[in-house]
């Protein structure tokens, strides 16, 4: 009888349990750090992961539905059709058969979502740059400056899992799961519409090389909008006018605005500041440029820059940007390239470090006043 070959097996699932366990080390590390600093502080550190700013919209929207907004003191008026509606329905389904209420399911859903995303993750590095790199890109998603967010009830794991294997199904050529995977990122983010720019552009450009599309690389196009535009669709009948949902935003003061907003911030802040968050963006700017001279992959190309451009053009509060930016992983491609260079030795005490730095600046925003 045939055999299977399990050393083969083994060498093959070995930079996936390199990457997942990697990955989850660094969530730890943050936990960890994160209930040593509520113990000194006297804060209660679980609630900050499940109970406080966007959590707290996802729970009211899994427990009663959508249709409750709140008026801040100035006239705005904040509504529950801003959050797309998947987080909140897998939060309401998984506490209906397991004993925890919806912000534990929350937890549950991003930890496991979070798993899944950086499985994703050194999938599309390791196709495309080699299983080292693959492991490394998946660990540095892990140590990102706000990858505490990873480990709250909050949707950038979950989307970032869609997307990750959307992406990894483009560059396997398998058109109809990708599409259906970006039309459940659609009804996760509004940052979807970078992925579905990415799937759409792919697709052009193959038409304009080959001079024909095959069907189910069409089939999965006209898929992957579907979940976006299907929510905008909900939003705007319920509301009873097309622009409903631009609408929700922008009284949340999301609206897109260019980065007039950004360059406003930018010259009200004290010169210091000022020249350090523009050398941050610069930063962004050359990691950018570093992505297009690796010769990524055209859908990964323009889904990271499609990310980081939603994430700039918006009037947004200011904070909130480089979470925004998370799920842009292939920003991350070039340094986890370099890293796959040196010697483990010499990668192992920067992950470290990384890790570290990460989790004490989330365990600092997470007990501070301001929603991350």
């Amino acid at each position: 009888m045939f055999a299977p070959d399990t050393s083969r097996l083994r060498r093959l699932s070995r930079p996936t349990v390199l990457a997942l366990g990697g990955y989850a080390a660094t969530r730890v590390i943050g936990l960890v750090v994160l209930a040593i600093a509520a113990a000194v502080t006297g804060e209660d550190g679980p609630h900050r992961l499940k109970g406080r700013w966007d959590s707290v919209w996802y729970v009211r929207i899994a427990e009663h539905g959508y249709g409750y907004e709140t008026t801040l003191p100035n006239g705005d008026v904040h509504s529950d059709l801003a959050f797309f509606p998947l987080f909140p329905a897998l939060e309401r389904g998984l506490s209906s058969v397991l004993p925890v209420d919806a912000a534990t399911a929350g937890l549950l859903v991003s930890w496991t979502a979070g798993l899944a995303a950086a499985w994703g993750i050194h999938r599309c590095g390791a196709h495309v740059f080699g299983p080292r790199a693959g492991v490394l890109l998946a660990v540095l998603w892990g140590v990102y400056p706000t990858a505490f967010v990873q480990s709250m009830a909050y949707t950038e794991t979950l989307f970032t899992a869609l997307a990750a294997w959307s992406l990894y199904a483009v560059l396997r050529e398998r058109w109809i799961l990708a599409g259906l995977l970006c039309a459940a990122a659609g009804l996760t983010r509004p940052t979807a519409v970078a992925l579905i720019a990415a799937l759409g552009v792919t697709a052009l450009v193959l038409l304009v090389r080959d001079r024909r599309l095959p069907r189910r690389t069409l089939t999965g196009v006209l898929i992957a909008p579907l979940g976006w535009l299907a929510y905008l669709v909900y939003v705007g009948v319920r509301e009873g006018r097309a622009t409903a949902y631009f609408d929700v935003q922008a009284a949340w003061g999301n609206s897109i605005d260019g980065g007039v907003a950004l360059a406003r911030f930018i010259v009200g802040l004290p010169w210091p500041a000022a020249l350090g968050l523009c050398a941050a963006l610069a930063l962004l700017s050359w990691l950018l440029v570093l992505c297009v001279r690796q010769g990524q992959p055209l859908p990964l190309l323009v889904y990271t820059c499609g990310v980081v451009f939603v994430s700039l053009v918006g009037a947004a509060y200011f904070g909130s940007r480089p979470r925004l930016m998370m799920p842009a992983f292939g920003l991350l491609l070039p340094p986890a390239v370099a890293l796959a260079r040196l010697r483990t030795r010499t990668v192992v005490p920067v992950l470290a470090g990384l890790a570290l730095a990460s989790a004490g600046y989330g365990a600092f925003t997470l007990l501070g006043p301001g929603p991350p």
